[in-house]
C-alpha cells in the first residue's frame, strides 16, 4: 500500500500421512503517524485429502471489533459448517475462498473462510501478462475476481485481481473499499 509493507501473509503446506493442511495468517496493520489506523487478523488451518477440501479451523478479527470463529467439516455426505450466519448445511464439494487454489475459480460459489458463509463469484479470464518477481519477469496468467455481498457485510466484497504462474498464485491486488488505496500481495519466496 503506497509501497509500503502493510503486513504479512503466510501460507504454509504441511503433507501430514494423507492430508494436506494449509495453515495461513494475516496480520495487517496501517498506522498513521504511528497511530493504528487498520488492523485485520486471520489464521485458518484447512485440511484437504486426496484433493478434497473436507475441514476449516479458522479465526478472523476485522478492525471494528467483529471477530469470527470459524469451524466446518465433512461430515454425513455435507459440509457442516458454522460462521457469522450461524450453522451451515453445505454441499460437500463446496471449495473455500482462498485464492492460492487456482482451482476455486471454476466454482460458481465457494466457502468464505473469513466470515464463515457462502458467496456466489464471478471470474474474467484476462491476457496473459508479463510480470516482474525478485527481479524474474514471468509470464502469467491474469484473472478479474468479484464475489457477491451478505448482507451482515460492512462494505462491497472488492474486486480482486489474480495472476498465476503454472497454477500457483504470484501476485494478487485488490482496493480498500473504505479508502480507495491498491493492497498488493506479492510472493517473496519466487526465485
Amino acid at each position: 500500500r503506497k509501497n509500503k509493507i502493510i503486513g504479512n501473509l503466510t501460507t504454509k503446506f504441511i503433507s501430514q500421512e494423507e492430508d494436506l493442511i494449509l495453515h495461513s495468517v494475516l496480520d495487517i496493520n496501517v498506522k498513521v503517524l504511528f497511530i493504528p489506523a487498520y488492523k485485520f487478523f486471520q489464521e485458518t488451518k484447512e485440511t484437504w485429502r486426496n484433493g478434497n477440501f473436507i475441514s476449516i479451523d479458522g479465526f478472523t478479527d476485522f478492525e471494528d471489533d467483529r471477530e469470527y470463529k470459524i469451524d466446518g467439516m465433512d461430515e454425513n455426505g455435507f459440509f457442516v459448517a458454522t460462521g457469522m450466519d450461524g450453522l451451515l448445511k453445505l454441499d460437500e464439494n463446496i471449495v473455500p475462498l482462498n485464492y492460492w487454489n487456482k482451482k476455486m475459480l471454476n466454482e460458481k460459489e465457494v466457502f468464505d473462510t473469513q466470515k464463515g458463509i457462502v458467496r456466489k463469484i464471478n471470474v474474467e479470464k484476462l491476457n496473459k501478462e508479463k510480470i516482474k518477481i525478485n527481479k524474474t519477469n514471468i509470464e502469467t496468467e491474469k484473472f478479474v475476481f468479484n464475489a457477491s455481498v451478505n448482507p451482515k457485510d460492512k462494505g462491497p466484497f472488492p474486486e480482486y485481481t489474480l495472476w498465476y504462474y503454472e497454477d500457483e498464485l504470484i501476485k494478487m491486488e485488490f482496493k480498500n473499499p473504505n479508502d480507495k488505496k491498491t493492497i498488493t500481495i506479492i510472493r517473496n519466496d519466487w526465485e
